[in-house]
């Protein structure tokens, strides 16, 4: 029997413990939320929460496959069957050295290192001046694992604090149906009016846009930015899930509409939209001409980093990052 009504948990700013804040119910072909009265007295029960492992369990968990000793069902589920937290692929949520992070693993079917494409993207987006989550990787059962760093909680004294933090689709007020709407154009209009430091945010999510066409990643849907909202004020996350995504052809699009209808994964689109951004197309080109250099200079560096074989370094360049597609139209 599916039930037709659930609870919905919050956590408050410099809490360490969510509280209930109402439900929701199904009624008829509608579905009604109601505020529960604990959630005005500040009463906690037992919320739903995902479980954490520590690094060093997730390190020794290698070992312990090779002499046949069962894992935790957190890891027996990240490593081999994937979890429920979100995403396409397998993860796990790690506590280690006073952080927490999401630890992604390896996948047996993908054309090229999935895992490692990812760390060299965040790397090098942090070489050319972006705000990006800290990831490190890490070997476990000879699979490949990313640890990105998580900027949504905070360790203090009295235990963990949660930042409140809302999606670009919450901000479009879009469902997941309705999805493929959501634009940069229409992200930066809600910067302009409603995010603290507008000029330097905007100046940042066009950066973001321009390195996500530069290294491949067309999976920049609006559940994959992000604003912290601390009950005033609106600011922008660091960047998360910049992934490069294999492509049969040259061709590729965003996920996300750049200006209009268009959404063609072209740098050409980036620096005619400059002005959604308060950019004039110099500033816009010189960002871009920036990364691109950043890129180029650092891309073997990085590739060392993450002990990339030279197969896949030659999947990836060209193909994913700086694919020629991307730089047709410049002049």
């Amino acid at each position: 029997m599916i039930s037709k009504e659930a609870y919905v948990w919050v956590w408050l700013p410099e809490t360490t413990e969510p509280v209930v804040a109402g439900k929701l119910e199904i009624d008829n072909d509608c579905i009604q939320f109601n505020y529960d009265q604990s959630y005005l007295e500040r009463i906690n029960h037992a919320p739903r929460s995902a479980p954490n492992v520590s690094l060093e369990e997730l390190l020794e968990s290698a070992r312990r496959v090779e002499e046949g000793v069962l894992l935790t069902p957190e890891l027996d589920q990240a490593l081999f069957h994937g979890t429920a937290i979100g995403g396409a692929r397998p993860k796990a949520l790690i506590e280690a050295q006073d952080k927490k992070y999401v630890a992604k693993f390896s996948s047996n079917t993908a054309s090229f290192n999935v895992i490692k494409s990812e760390f060299i993207a965040m790397r090098l987006a942090a070489l050319a001046g972006l705000s990006v989550a800290p990831v490190k990787l890490e070997k476990v059962s000879r699979k490949d694992v990313l640890l990105i760093e998580r900027f949504d909680r905070v360790k203090t004294s009295a235990g963990w604090h949660r930042k409140m933090m809302v999606s670009a689709l919450t901000l479009f007020e879009l469902d997941e149906m309705m999805a493929r709407y959501g634009s940069y154009e229409t992200l930066a209009e809600i910067i302009r009016h409603r995010f603290i430091n507008p000029s330097d945010t905007l100046k940042e999510l066009f950066s973001r846009l321009v390195f996500n066409i530069l290294c491949g990643n067309t999976d920049d849907h609006a559940r994959n930015h992000a604003a912290f909202w601390d009950g005033h004020n609106l600011s922008l996350t660091p960047a998360y899930d910049i992934c490069p995504q294999g492509r049969a052809g040259n061709e590729a699009s965003q996920a996300m509409l750049i200006s209009g209808n268009t959404n063609l994964s072209q740098i050409r689109h980036c620096i005619d939209a400059a002005h959604h951004f308060l950019l004039s197309k110099e500033d816009a080109l010189e960002i871009f001409e920036k990364q691109k250099a950043v890129i180029e200079t650092n891309w073997l560096s990085v590739c060392d980093e993450a002990e990339l074989t030279e197969v896949d370094k030659q999947l990836l360049w060209g193909r994913q990052f700086l694919n020629s597609f991307s730089l047709e139209g410049l002049g």
